[in-house]
């Protein structure tokens, strides 16, 4: 294994060809690293086009579970059978959407833009219809299940292209870095954003609860049964509400991004011959170590962080009694995330991105283990909320900060390959996805199992204890996992530092001379 990751490791740059190290010592024009920096305005409209995302993601992710089990009044295993098929759905749509884009042609907008631009009224009109309780009760399961998959196959046709457009902002490793924390920074206040409108929306109607779940066909028949009725509308008109200003940010967000930024391809791209095949690409991306490693480290941490979102509410409702503080909690904990983007931008300048995800991602874990041992306290909980927004930022960050360092060691090793950024993209969203429908089927299932009351003012010790499972020591061991697996990944900042330089030296031998088939055969064999 460490003859496997020298290899991956060695010098690219020390491999070159002799022409192309020339053309890569050769100082870079001040007229072209102009061309290639972006402007701040460029970097905001950019950033702004990740936010509409993470606002109905968060939405979703936060208050999915529960609105569907104490609003919808739809019964625990339905409710887990929606929440997995639905993101089962989404994560298979990734790689099925990266195919399409990758066939799609470069057109006046570009290759990405349309995606973006079609999808979005679609997207809107499907994430209404997710928060509206239809009239029948026998196909709501059908209901929530068709829409929720139609959303999320719509808002993969905007996301998988835009986080590609990466990769076509700017060829500067550097400006991607810098454009890609704006974008992090935006995206944490877009869930900042969704969680403030759904949670201060919502929690201004109270949802009727059943004080004994034994007796709550004959309370709802007694007197109080309109009044619970009319609460429960209530209720169900706030989510409405919340959906049409998300929704709106959303349309927003996207005329933001496709009026305020361009793309540009490779120098060394637009003078290749025929595109590759897709199944090629996959196998090619597959088989790329560097990938392989970086995607399997951040499936368990992602796994983890995935499984604290989708049990907050519950587990402060329930477990902690704090039923009408948990949209604050998730604000407090937001917040820090958003304040601290840039320190761990500044960190991973200044310490590297592997030494980022070793203390960025393990810094979660002593407010978890505080969390399961402490007794229900709102201030404690509150102080941990803030901390745990430091390490939620860095895992906002890293792993969409990596990626590009992985794609660009792939065009050294492949540089008569092009077209591949949509699949590299697609997958690691599959991946992640995939994952937070696996940890939401299960929560919701061993939720059911130990016996989760719906509508329940309280719950049984064991869901309490499941909750507490769910949001504590589950992530922890998740964690740890994909902590140690990060261990075997190569790129470390020398090996950054070198690839950056053979690229250079790659797009500047392509400017100047064409880059002419045999130089690029000759710097794939070499490779």
């Amino acid at each position: 294994m460490a003859k496997g990751e020298g290899a991956e490791s060695g010098s690219a740059a020390g491999l070159l060809p002799t022409g192309i190290l020339q053309a890569g010592e050769r100082p870079v024009q001040k007229e072209s690293k102009k061309k290639n920096q972006l402007s701040i305005c460029n970097k905001l409209c950019y950033a702004v086009g990740g936010a509409p995302y993470q606002v109905t993601g968060c939405a979703l992710g936060f208050f999915l579970q529960i609105y569907l089990l104490d609003v919808a009044q739809v019964d625990p295993f339905s409710a887990s059978i929606i929440l997995f098929v639905g993101r089962a759905w989404d994560a298979i749509t990734d790689p099925l959407v990266g195919f399409c884009i990758s066939k799609s042609p470069w057109i006046r907008l570009g290759r990405l833009m349309p995606w973006i631009i079609f999808s979005t009224p679609l997207a809107i009109i499907a994430y209404f219809l997710i928060w509206f309780v239809p009239d029948f009760q026998q196909g709501q399961t059908l209901w929530y299940l068709l829409f929720y998959c139609l959303f999320e196959t719509l808002v993969t046709c905007f996301h998988v292209p835009y986080s590609a457009l990466t990769m076509f902002i700017s060829t500067e490793q550097s400006e991607r870095d810098s454009a890609t924390a704006y974008r992090m920074t935006v995206e944490v206040l877009g869930t900042v954003l969704g969680t403030a409108i759904q949670g201060q929306i919502v929690g201004q109607a109270h949802t009727p609860c059943v004080q004994d779940a034994n007796a709550s066909t004959v309370a709802l028949e007694g007197a109080n049964r309109t009044q619970s009725a009319t609460s429960l509308r209530e209720t169900q008109n706030a989510y409405l509400l919340a959906a049409g200003v998300i929704a709106s940010i959303y349309v927003i967000c996207a005329v933001i991004l496709t009026l305020g930024v361009r793309e540009q391809r490779e120098p060394y791209e637009t003078q290749q011959a025929k595109p590759m095949p897709f199944f090629r690409g996959i196998r090619l991306v597959m088989s790329h170590g560097p990938y392989i490693k970086l995607i399997a480290g951040f499936l368990f941490t992602s796994l983890a962080f995935m499984l604290v979102e989708g049990n907050f509410a519950l587990f402060c409702t329930y477990t902690l009694g704090f039923r009408n503080e948990f949209q604050n909690l998730l604000l407090a904990i937001m917040f820090s995330a958003t304040v601290t983007i840039p320190i761990w931008q500044w960190f991973l300048t200044r310490f590297g991105k592997k030494m980022a995800v070793y203390i960025g991602i393990s810094s979660a874990v002593p407010f978890l283990i505080l969390v399961a041992l402490m007794e229900s306290n709102l201030i404690v909980t509150y102080v941990v909320a803030v901390a745990a927004g430091i390490s939620v930022a860095a895992a906002f960050l890293l792993p969409w900060s990596m990626l590009p360092d992985v794609i660009d060691d792939f065009h050294l090793k492949q540089p008569h390959i092009h077209g591949t950024e949509p699949i590299f993209f697609s997958f690691y969203v599959f991946f992640t996805k995939f994952a937070s429908g696996v940890s939401l089927g299960i929560s919701t299932l061993s939720l059911d199992f130990t016996g989760y009351q719906t509508r329940g003012c309280s719950q049984p010790a064991p869901v309490k204890f499941t909750l507490k499972m769910l949001v504590t020591m589950a992530p922890i061991v998740l964690i740890l996992i994909g902590l140690l697996l990060f261990k075997l990944y190569p790129i470390d900042e020398e090996k950054r530092r070198q690839n950056k330089k053979a690229l250079q030296a790659l797009r500047e031998e392509a400017s100047s001379s064409g880059c002419s088939d045999t130089d690029s055969t000759e710097l794939a064999r070499i490779l």
